[in-house]
């Protein structure tokens, strides 16, 4: 599989790239020489592991030189500082181990991870979910844990995903704009404009779930009225229509429409529309060829984008101009036999990503 991410040359010691000697964990100083004596395989020369930091869980994907992953390794989330490091060390260790591999011949390892996230010092700051509020060197200190014997990038969950996104849309040429559009707990985007992730001058590009979609409506945790967010989320969904039977909200929903309930129907119709809004205003502002649907919601599949899909065919049916940008066509959902965050974020450790 192609890696469809812009690349760039990689400087041997990139400015952003955190090494052992920026914040040890552990106050005895590494030893210079790899811990694994293991000697690097040529035919494996760009491997890397990348690491998709969540709420509840942390998945890890070990993606070859020619973008294939490899094998995966999932591990509960254990919210701080410490934990976090330990997860990933875990992750990286398991996953080059049951492949024979040395972690000093990994190419690098990226971690995605929600919160602010400065890319070039590897500090996150305000990942509440995970249990970092204050800033912290988190590319630093995951070297640290791995010995100083491998490259760590860190980077934005989202900024990830768009990225792995990216990886996995099936395009010709390789799509360099694209919006991953998370439909979870809440609504935001990543963006791939012009082949460049797009972090904006306060790292809140993308946050589309705090736009108004409805003038006066539900209120909002940010404090706004009417944001996408309480329209198009998982939250949304649930609040709407509460799941009794221990399905996830959004998939009973959309089996109790198709099997004809007219509230549930009226519900779904409710939230396409609200996807669809997303979905053209990401059209709209940053006119990307390919919108793709991920996160929790997008779990109940083609229902879902079909949905949407009628949905944006409807608006556009009274708009010429509308249905000039072919809005239905440039929607996606994101693959469910892709780990698009750890793919991404595996492309980031290698230095694929400006």
């Amino acid at each position: 599989m192609p890696t469809h991410a812009r690349t760039a040359p990689v400087d041997p010691t990139p400015t952003g790239v955190a090494s052992a000697d920026v914040r040890p964990v552990d106050p005895t100083p590494a030893d210079p020489t790899p811990a694994d004596p293991t000697p690097p395989d040529p035919g494996r020369v760009g491997w890397a592991v990348g690491v998709d930091v969540g709420g509840t869980k942390v998945l890890a994907a070990l993606l070859a030189a020619d973008g294939t992953v490899v094998a995966t390794h999932r591990v509960p989330t254990v919210p701080g500082p410490d934990g976090l490091v330990a997860a990933v060390r875990t992750c990286v260790e398991v996953l080059t181990a049951e492949q024979g591999l040395a972690v000093a011949a990994l190419s690098g390892v990226g971690v995605g991870v929600p919160g602010v996230v400065d890319p070039v010092t590897g500090t996150v700051e305000h990942a509440v979910n995970v249990g970092v509020e204050r800033p912290f060197a988190l590319a630093a200190a995951v070297a640290a844990a791995l010995g100083g014997r491998v490259p760590v990038r860190v980077e934005n969950d989202l900024n990830a995903a768009v990225v792995g996104a990216a990886h996995t849309v099936d395009a010709h040429p390789a799509p360099r704009d694209l919006a991953f559009l998370a439909l979870g707990t809440g609504v935001a985007a990543g963006l791939l404009l012009d082949g460049t992730l797009r972090r904006g001058a306060r790292r809140a590009a993308g946050e589309v779930g705090h736009l108004t979609l409805v003038p006066d409506g539900l209120a909002c945790g940010c404090g706004q009225r009417g944001c996408v967010e309480q329209y198009a989320s998982g939250s949304a969904v649930q609040a709407a229509w509460p799941a009794t039977d221990g399905r996830p909200a959004p998939v009973a929903l959309f089996a109790a429409a198709a099997a004809g309930d007219p509230h549930a129907v009226a519900v779904r119709d409710r939230f396409a529309w609200a996807v669809a809004g997303a979905v053209r205003i990401l059209v709209l502002t940053c006119d990307v060829d390919h919108v793709v649907l991920g996160g929790g919601v997008s779990g109940v599949g083609e229902p879902l984008l079909d949905a949407v899909r009628v949905e944006l065919a409807r608006e556009t049916a009274v708009s010429p101009f509308l249905a000039s940008l072919r809005l239905a066509e440039r929607v996606h959902l994101a693959p469910r036999d892709v780990p698009v965050g750890a793919v991404g974020a595996a492309l980031v450790g290698r230095g694929e990503v400006v």
